[in-house]
């Protein structure tokens, strides 16, 4: 495909260090014009949109992967190569490169720069983030940074969108003169470029405060490889407690509105299916797991927080000596982090790790990591059978061992990750570069815009997987019907299923809710939350029985070395079949997927009988 072809029209293309600010520059001067897809053949993402130039005239514009040097290390670097070079099968060369840099990490990527201007190739530099560096103290002089690389740089802040018209601009001035040799170009070494890299920034920069002291004096305290991981290890303590403590109000609240509207239900409507559809499928269901929204909620506030205030980027340096040790390096840190929302994305952030084994250890551990939708079901197990005491001032048992199940997960990833490295993922760690993000105070609104984001993935998740899944469960719960004297469980298409699996999941101490309640939970793994509440609603002799929540009834009927073997069955099983299929997307077929499922089957059943069985002989 030709650059010329009349449909495609001109392409400009972002590039740049990762963290320069790319995407949210992106975003801004696309808006909702965009398309994302893969790149043909690989599994890396690209995102195209159109953008307006003065005079109305479109322009397509590619956010390629973040890069430190066209010497490709990656799958991301290798994309962004070959798609400036020209060298991408399908892609056609960019007319216009528009380089973005971080106005307060200018001498650092100034080394990428140089790689960039050296193509010879129409360029824009866009100096992001102006406003964080003269918040540091940084005095910056575009024109004088322009005269010395002999591009147009604009300053910009892409997340206030300042900058964008006269970027626009200079894109447009560039397109007219895309077929024009207009740069000189550089033939010069490595060590001569970075030379001049510093030359040019310090040419720019016109003075400088002493934040940056500041800064390096809290990095001294946080990144001590003694103390950091100590203060580490004591926000996550806290945040679990939070998690507990914070959201109890509001989950009672929201427990009784649902029990209330179950109560409203019964009273109104007569005896029959459309009530308990209603009220054993819908509200005892979808219903249970509803309430666990204010314990997401609280999760995502303080990782956002942590992300939005420099903190996770000197989280995942700190773990980088612990992933050396299990032949990980802290570039692996990130997408494992990420899976502590869902394994999804953090399967797919792997795609920047260089090497092939380090990326496929990553992609079959990442499942271990505690995402977010085994939250609800650790939060009413746990709420069930552990007592709601204090072990200490300000520390209460159920956030312990919510605590201990997240470590836990990390742990069993750990193990995992050293048994791969010495096997079928043999070889040496690889190092891994990291740009520390500068401090800085969380924006109210953008924390607003990620809690509601992520409320809402959890409620339209509630809204379509976890209600249909629900429903069907519900049906299969109450069909055939029972004859009088008859267990409706027993007579049940899902009681048979439950039969099926019970001899099975028994010797580890599964009751048959509990066997049932796996078979769902591989769409989604809230839905074991909802299944026990349906089916011991359906199963209720009478209507008070069902009107009780699926915590009241787990504390009746569940001794704790079953509760326990359930929870710990949680900590390794797999994850959902969307987590399963992105898992085949990136390793390009089934072997691997099918190995991670076995092995954490395998797992999760060993520790769950441990589990129980321990629990059992210590008479708990």
């Amino acid at each position: 495909m030709s650059r010329d072809d009349p449909v495609k029209g001109r392409i400009a293309a972002l590039v740049g260090n990762p963290n320069a600010g790319k995407s949210a520059l992106f975003n801004a001067l696309t808006g909702a014009r965009q398309k994302i897809a893969n790149y043909p053949g690989v599994t890396v993402e690209r995102k195209a949109g159109r953008l307006l130039l003065p005079g109305g005239d479109p322009v397509e514009l590619i956010d390629l992967p973040g890069s430190y040097s066209f010497d490709a290390a990656s799958p991301d670097e290798e994309v962004t190569r070959k798609v400036v070079h020209g060298e991408f099968e399908g892609e056609a060369t960019p007319d216009v490169i528009v380089l973005v840099l971080d106005a307060a990490n200018l001498e650092q990527h100034l080394v990428f720069a140089q790689e960039v201007l050296e193509l010879g190739r129409p360029t824009v530099v866009a100096l992001n983030m102006i406003d964080l560096a003269e918040r540091d103290g940084l005095t910056l002089d575009a024109e004088a940074l322009s005269q010395a690389l002999g591009v147009p740089v604009v300053p910009t802040v892409a997340v206030r969108r300042k900058g964008l018209a006269e970027l626009a601009a200079a894109i447009a001035e560039a397109e007219r003169h895309a077929d024009e040799e207009a740069h000189k170009r550089w033939h010069i070494t490595l060590p001569e470029r970075r030379l001049a890299a510093k030359h040019m920034a310090r040419g720019a920069i016109l003075s400088k405060s002493a934040r940056h002291t500041v800064e390096n004096g809290i990095d001294r305290v946080l990144l001590n490889p003694w103390i950091g991981p100590v203060i580490l290890f004591g926000l996550l303590f806290v945040i679990f407690q939070a998690v507990f403590a914070w959201a109890t109000p509001f989950a009672d609240a929201l427990e009784g509105g649902v029990g209330a509207i179950s109560g409203l239900v019964t009273d109104t409507l007569a005896p029959g299916f459309i009530r308990d559809f209603l009220t054993e499928g819908v509200l005892a269901g979808v219903g249970s797991v509803v309430v666990f929204l204010p314990q997401i909620v609280i999760l995502f506030f303080f990782i956002l927080v942590m992300e939005a205030s420099g903190y996770m980027a000197r989280a995942a340096f700190l773990m980088d000596r612990l992933m050396a040790g299990v032949g990980l390096s802290g570039k692996s840190f990130i997408p494992l982090l990420s899976s502590f929302a869902c394994a999804i994305p953090g399967i797919m952030a792997t795609r920047s790790i260089p090497d092939a084994k380090d990326r496929l250890t990553t992609i079959l551990v990442a499942p271990l990591m505690t995402c977010s939708a085994r939250l609800p079901v650790y939060a009413v197990i746990i709420a069930a059978v552990i007592p709601e005491t204090t072990v200490g001032p300000g520390v209460g048992l159920q956030g312990l061992v919510l605590f201990a199940l997240y470590i836990a997960g990390i742990v069993g990833a750990m193990a995992v990750a050293l048994a791969l490295r010495n096997s079928v993922a043999k070889g040496a760690a690889s190092g891994f570069i990291m740009e520390m993000p500068r401090y800085q105070l969380p924006r109210v609104k953008d924390l607003a815009i990620g809690l509601w984001q992520r409320a809402w993935v959890f409620l339209r998740r509630a809204g379509t997987i976890i209600f249909v899944v629900t429903i069907a469960l519900w049906l299969m719960l109450s069909f055939p019907k029972a004859e009088p004297g008859e267990s409706q469980m027993d007579a049940s298409v899902a009681g048979m299923i439950a039969d099926g699996l019970h001899p099975v999941l028994e010797p580890i101490g599964f009751n048959r809710e509990m066997s049932l309640a796996l078979v769902p939970a591989m769409a989604a793994r809230e839905v074991a939350v909802s299944a026990l509440a349906t089916t011991y609603a359906v199963d209720a002799e009478d209507e008070d029985l069902a009107a009780e929540g699926v915590t009241d009834r787990i504390a009746e009927l569940w001794s704790l070395p079953t509760a326990l073997a359930f929870l710990a069955w949680f900590v390794f099983a797999p994850q959902c079949i969307s987590t399963i299929a992105v898992a085949r997307r990136e390793t390009n077929g089934w072997k691997w997927p099918a190995f991670m499922v076995g092995y954490l089957f395998a797992l999760a059943y060993v520790f769950a009988g441990l589990t129980f069985w321990i629990a059992t002989a210590l008479g708990l």
